[in-house]
């Protein structure tokens, strides 16, 4: 039986848990690998493979780092872990009854975990038919039977069930029976749907095929009087027998948990830093085994976004918006008359140039702007409007979400669209000169069209010891860039129309980089929202729409052995 090793055994996670709160980076590490499946299957469940799952899995895990001090009793842990699972899918429950109805996801963009759970596995007859019934249950009794799943599998214990739903033992009992008759119920309507039955074939004809507590009523009714339905043709085992020494569905190969991302994590992942855990600990636990396919929908800054792979890249990135982004994207502000415009063309001796907001007198061919040194526009200046370039889309051999945290880690990027680096850098636990990543291989074109995130790296942040800590704190050690090169905000947008290949060249200060495949729409998003937001400052766009729009820095067309070796100055 694939599962987890039981907090009480032999005291094996009671002493990881306790190196883990003394700073121990491996014995963290294993700790968050060991109850990850845990956590994966109670979320998957709950949420019915629903595409926020891997979000909530993210905080889920962020929260039980950032708080794991506090944790007094090693042998808690498990109901502790479980009871954080639960308010945070409770708290995304919240925020979908406030979304708006036409923000939900349409039909079909979540994967069903009742598959998931049937496919990986392998179950069949009347185990199949639990799974399967499980589509049939409301939200709020699938988040119990995700709990009740777990007990009768021999994973958790009754008093964790309801220490998890902050319950008392009795009442667990009482709201799980009533789940259960609930699940008996569904079992009924997918043997019913599965018979001949003329008369269900006639009611059904006009159902759409997706399960909801309407027609589970009005199924439940039919099967109630007839005679045909509701006889067995084999002697119904209960769902508790079915489900006993049942393994945990695997984590899939494509799932990505990465804990220091920006945004409302970053405040997390901070907390856990000055508790002393690693940056590194933090990240992806587990990699994509498998690149995403042409035609793949892929999850990009919490955009759904439907992506092909272009043939050919196309000769030139015509900025001239297509009629169906046209008519789903916002109209991009007026650029004001003092809004950063294209960076000075290369001089053929590398030198700091004083800002990229110098406007170019003639078009300069594709190649011959890079960016270069430049200092901060003023936090409270809106950006210049941002040019639409077309997008086909972008596949990444990292899949959605990939999280480079190691020298030569490094990701495959094709197609046509925008693509979002976020920098997370830590000099507290390794300080020193920055080796900046590279773009090799370049096929195609590629622009530096954004910068984000609400703050450039620069920008003074206030560390728990009181002191500015930019690129790190006197009290730690400072991330240093190379000589020459340009201040990265945190979050910088790119558009590719070819293939590229970014590549960790990590040797001195500790950083790591997240890669997301994303769309006009979040770009315009982000470097829009500045102070009035609660953010830091306004982005900064960089696209003249042109073939004068800066080209990343360390770019090249060639596929040096070293990717660490490619020129500073870019080489396209």
């Amino acid at each position: 039986m694939t599962t987890y090793a039981d907090p009480g055994a032999g005291g094996h996670w009671r002493a990881t848990i306790a190196e883990a709160q003394a700073g121990d980076r491996q014995a963290l590490e294993d700790l968050v690998a060991g109850w990850l499946p845990l956590v994966y299957n109670i979320v998957g469940r709950a949420l019915d493979g629903h595409a926020d799952v891997d979000d909530v899995v993210q905080e889920t895990m962020l929260r039980a780092v950032d708080h794991l001090g506090s944790l007094r009793d090693p042998d808690s842990f498990r109901s502790w872990l479980v009871a954080i699972a639960m308010r945070q899918i409770r708290d995304r429950a919240r925020r979908q009854t406030d979304r708006r109805p036409d923000e939900g996801l349409p039909p079909g963009e979540s994967a069903d975990f009742a598959e998931l759970t049937i496919l990986r596995l392998q179950l069949a007859g009347q185990r199949r038919e639990v799974a399967e019934a499980v589509r049939w249950l409301d939200d709020e009794d699938r988040q119990l039977l995700s709990l009740w799943w777990l007990e009768v599998a021999g994973e958790l214990t009754r008093r964790e069930l309801a220490a998890a739903v902050g319950i008392s033992r009795p009442h667990a009992a009482v709201r799980v029976q009533r789940v259960k008759e609930r699940l008996e119920v569904s079992r009924g309507i997918v043997r019913a749907l599965d018979g001949a039955c003329p008369e269900l074939r006639e009611l059904t004809a006009r159902w759409t095929g997706r399960p909801d507590s309407v027609w589970r009523k009005r199924l439940a009714r039919h099967i109630r009087g007839c005679r045909y339905c509701g006889d067995a043709r084999e002697p119904v085992v209960p769902a508790e027998r079915l489900l006993a020494g049942i393994a945990l569905v695997p984590v899939p190969a494509g799932f990505t948990i990465s804990l220091v991302l920006g945004g409302k994590t970053a405040a997390a992942a901070t907390g856990a830093a000055s508790a002393g855990w690693s940056a590194k600990v933090l990240a992806a636990l587990t990699k994509p085994a498998v690149a995403v396919t042409a035609g793949a929908t892929l999850a990009a800054g919490g955009a759904y976004v439907v992506v092909r792979t272009p043939g050919e890249p196309p000769a030139h990135a015509a900025v001239v918006p297509t009629a169906a982004s046209t008519s789903t994207a916002p109209p991009p502000p007026s650029r004001p008359a003092s809004a950063p415009a294209a960076p000075p063309a290369r001089s053929p001796a590398p030198s700091p140039s004083p800002s990229p907001s110098v406007t170019q007198e003639k078009t300069a061919p594709y190649g011959s702007v890079v960016d270069a040194v430049d200092h901060p526009p003023d936090p409270d200046t809106p950006p210049g409007a941002l040019p639409q370039r077309p997008a086909a889309g972008v596949t990444s051999s990292g899949g959605p979400h990939a999280t480079m945290n190691h020298r030569g880690d490094a990701v495959t990027l094709s197609g046509q669209g925008y693509v979002l680096v976020r920098w997370q850098i830590s000099p507290q636990y390794r300080s020193g000169s920055l080796v900046m990543p590279t773009w090799t291989g370049l096929r195609g074109k590629l622009f530096h069209v954004a910068s984000g995130g609400g703050r450039r790296m620069d920008d003074p942040v206030d560390g728990a010891d009181g002191t500015a800590t930019g690129m790190g704190a006197g009290s730690t050690g400072y991330a240093v860039l190379p000589a020459g090169a340009q201040q990265m905000w945190q979050n910088e947008y790119f558009y590719l129309a070819g293939t590229v290949v970014l590549t960790v060249n990590e040797r001195g200060a500790d950083y790591g980089l997240n890669v997301f495949p994303t769309t006009w729409d979040a770009v315009h998003k982000d470097v829009t929202s500045g102070p009035a937001q609660g953010v830091r400052r306004y982005g900064l766009v960089r696209d003249t729409g042109r073939d004068d729009t800066p080209v990343p820095q360390y770019v090249t067309r060639e596929t040096p052995s070293d990717p660490a070796t490619a020129p500073q100055r870019s080489d396209v």
